[in-house]
């Protein structure tokens, strides 16, 4: 399961020589997201953070957790338009998410189902998300979305006392329609001849939410039957294909708006022990959270590393990682 914080931008304004700081675990992405606001804020029509003599301290809290990634660069953005009484607004029940580019445009950013989810029980009412993640964010029922595709569009929507001769309004994302659209098949095992045993352990195995492990000598078709064997499985329901779109966007992995169907996932023997599990300084979702609710295919399975074995044993046995 993957779980989701709010972070609260707050932004302090002093007097004193221009300084631009940033607490609150950031990483380099975020870190760098100084310059990419500066910029989208002189961009979009209002005076920008470097030309003033002031002191700018922004705190992104909780302080206890490490943030990651460029997302935070449209509130990071709003907030300091609101400290330095350039914007005003309502900002009770609402969440931003979204990459600035230097000339104010927004950017998609990945793991935006998980964090609509949050939102939505967090108790959030208005989601504002760049463009291109809106359909992706409409997944979520009973929050309302907004797709935004400026700095400027987002302040004039916001607040009516912006420099702007006339007010724009967006309209609300309508909801994303839950379509199955079948997947392309590699290989479907209606297409495979014979090995009548291998394919009704498949069934079987596929029917049930079982493991099933092939072995014989080369050239009898093993890789063949398991890669045939997600074309049996059947779609996923809507909160299933949820679940499995989440991941993922987090992963950066996602295709289209949602996931319909079972993924099959096929690493290499040599995949490192972090890539098939799961983790890193900043951890991201292993091969075998990818694997969720589908097929996780092992070809040559003795050949991979000890340890991933090993770290294999609980997942098959709690059914999480």
């Amino acid at each position: 399961m993957l779980k989701a914080h709010t972070v609260v931008v707050e932004v302090d304004i002093s007097r004193g020589l221009n300084s631009f700081t940033l607490v609150g675990l950031p990483d380099k992405a975020v870190e760098e997201s100084r310059d990419r606001v500066c910029a989208a804020i002189k961009n979009s029509g209002f005076e920008s953070p470097k030309s003033r003599n002031e002191k700018i301290v922004i705190s992104l809290a909780p302080a206890d957790i490490r943030k990651e990634g460029p997302m935070f660069d449209v509130p990071i953005a709003l907030a300091y338009l609101c400290a330095a009484e350039d914007l005003v607004f309502d900002t009770e029940k609402k969440l931003f998410l979204g990459e600035l580019s230097l000339d104010g445009d927004m950017r998609p950013v990945p793991g935006v189902l998980p964090l609509v989810l949050h939102a939505k029980e967090a108790g959030f009412t208005e989601v504002y998300v760049p463009v291109n993640n809106a359909r992706e964010a409409a997944l979520v029922r009973g929050i309302a979305i907004f797709p935004v595709s400026t700095l400027a569009q987002l302040t004039e929507h916001l607040s009516p006392d912006t420099r702007r001769k006339k007010r724009e309004r967006i309209a609300q994302q309508e909801e994303t329609p839950f379509i199955h659209v079948p997947p392309p098949y590699a290989v479907d095992l209606k297409d495979i001849k014979g090995q009548e045993h291998a394919k009704r352990a498949l069934e079987i195995a596929a029917s049930g939410g079982h493991n099933v492990g092939l072995w014989g000598p080369p050239g009898t078709g093993k890789t063949l039957l398991a890669k045939a064997c997600a074309s049996i499985m059947p779609p996923l329901a809507f909160e299933t294909a949820r679940e499995v779109t989440g991941i993922h966007s987090v992963a950066g992995t996602l295709t289209g708006d949602i996931i319909t169907h079972p993924p099959f996932r096929a690493p290499h023997h040599r995949s490192s022990y972090v890539a098939l599990i799961g983790g890193g300084s900043m951890p991201r979702p292993g091969e075998i959270s990818l694997a969720h609710r589908g097929v996780l295919f092992l070809d040559e399975f003795p050949e991979f590393e000890r340890r991933v074995i090993e770290a294999l044993r609980q997942p098959l046995e709690e059914r999480s990682v």
